[in-house]
């Protein structure tokens, strides 16, 4: 995962109302929600619903599946699993330091 990448899905979750609808889809997994069962489950108008999910579908957290006049929303585990790979390649990994000196702001996660 590029950096970028990153940004955008941290910046969507960084949202209560796309917070509390990722952890949601999270919890249905492979089988996903329709956006009526999500607003109802979240007491979410379903005008403001569709304002988020499309943002977090932008940043690649949810994808959605139409079929027939119905869409099913599930979140995107790869997209998350990236995630932590990237903070912990990215964020958690500091280069070695030399034999002869130890960095004092080495930290490990």
């Amino acid at each position: 995962m590029e950096m970028y990448g990153a940004i955008e899905a941290f910046a969507s979750l960084s949202q209560e109302t796309r917070l509390k609808v990722f952890k949601l889809l999270l919890e249905y997994g492979t089988d996903g929600l329709i956006p009526g069962k999500i607003a109802a489950e979240l007491k979410i108008p379903d005008n403001t619903l569709s304002f988020h999910l499309s943002h977090m579908s932008r940043a690649g957290l949810v994808t959605s599946k139409k079929q027939g006049r119905s869409v099913t929303y599930y979140a995107n585990c790869d997209l998350i699993t990236g995630l932590i790979e990237y903070l912990q390649e990215n964020c958690c990994a500091r280069e070695a330091p030399s034999k002869s000196k130890k960095s004092r702001n080495e930290r490990k996660c």
